[in-house]
């Protein structure tokens, strides 16, 4: 089978699969809620919860498995998300390669909520509990030529929340394009597709966070930046939301009528919805200066009388040989407990031969 003949199965596949599913699912929709979040500081600054820039960065592929290479072997990332006290996210990574069988990456994924007072319909104090929820993921990555990847993640996933526990199964699949020079790249990607095995209670069963999602990165020939592109949710169009309690949709105190957007507007806001766009420049490979704009976290987020910076995204990444260091700050609104976003890379295998 030619290389063209494989991408165009895969590209099928994938279609497939979203025609396949049921009921697309937006947040609060679905379970496992914690599989879409943003592991990675350098995908967090750029925007979105992935990316298609295929250049060995092993933080990248609990969300894009085609850009796993056998340049990652034994190299260990660290990821982790504060957003308030109490509230943690994060996961370990390590990548090996075998020679007979490809270039694997395992990685640990953590969310803890914290503890919490429990009361009855009474208001009558049962004392504390905790929730957290936790998924083993084994991803796989294969070159089929200097311009096509693919790969895939499976995951097996385990919820407590409080006395309720769930089991699940999950894969994801992707592939990529990359040109010759590895100035330009695209991936196509199809998360979560999967099933509750065990369901918080028996004979109900919720529905995983699945999603298809397209990235385009660009790097220019001659200036040190890197321009991303993403599209998410291609399953599903209109991604509004209606806020009850914005102002813009109060009723006219005269007319009695709301305002609603029409033609054009109407297609942009949803259109935009889609779209995340990220930028990094590189000054020197050492050090990466990284921003983001996330224009549906804008729209869902934003205070009518402060909208500052909500949307936003900005980091940093430092490389100085073996090791790797992100940092983002993401901005929701001014003045809350916006997340901060930490990954660490090492890599084993040269710091194992600097030892020697």
């Amino acid at each position: 089978m030619t290389n063209f003949r494989r991408l165009a199965c895969l590209t099928c596949s994938l279609f497939f699969l979203v025609s396949f599913s049921a009921v697309a699912q937006i947040g609060g929709r679905s379970t496992y809620d914690f599989l879409t979040r943003t592991n990675s500081a350098r995908v967090a600054a750029m925007g979105g919860n992935f990316l298609s820039i295929k250049d060995n960065d092993l933080s990248l592929v609990l969300t894009n498995p085609s850009l796993i290479t056998a340049e990652m072997n034994n190299v260990l990332v660290l990821d982790y998300d504060n957003l308030r006290t109490g509230y943690n996210y994060g996961d370990i990574m390590y990548s090996r390669t075998f020679n007979k069988f490809g270039s694997f990456a395992g990685a640990f994924q953590f969310i803890n909520y914290g503890t919490f007072t429990g009361a009855d319909e009474a208001g009558t104090l049962t004392g504390n509990f905790s929730a957290a929820e936790y998924a083993l993921n084994v991803g796989w990555g294969r070159q089929l030529s200097p311009y096509f990847s693919i790969g895939a993640n499976g995951k097996l996933i385990y919820s407590q929340l409080e006395s309720y526990h769930s089991f699940g199964l999950a894969v994801d699949v992707a592939g990529t394009f990359t040109t010759k020079e590895g100035y330009f790249s695209a991936s196509l990607l199809a998360r979560n597709i999967g099933i509750q095995i065990v369901p918080y209670r028996p004979g109900t069963r919720d529905p995983l966070p699945f999603e298809m999602q397209l990235g385009m990165s660009s790097k220019l020939k001659h200036i040190p930046v890197r321009i991303s592109l993403l599209y998410n949710n291609l399953e599903k169009w209109d991604l509004s939301y209606t806020d009850p309690n914005s102002p813009d949709n109060k009723p006219d105190p005269i007319t009695g009528e709301i305002k609603s957007k029409s033609g054009i507007s109407k297609f942009a806001d949803i259109f935009m919805r889609h779209i995340v766009i990220g930028t990094e420049i590189t000054i020197a490979k050492v050090l990466a200066l990284r921003v983001g704009y996330n224009y549906k976290t804008r729209q869902e987020m934003k205070l009518a009388d402060r909208k500052a910076l909500s949307g936003f995204s900005y980091g940093f990444g430092l490389r100085i040989k073996m090791f790797a260091f992100s940092y983002t700050r993401l901005t929701y609104q001014p003045g809350s407990l916006n997340p901060n976003y930490l990954s660490f890379a090492m890599n084993l295998g040269a710091f194992a031969k600097k030892a020697k």
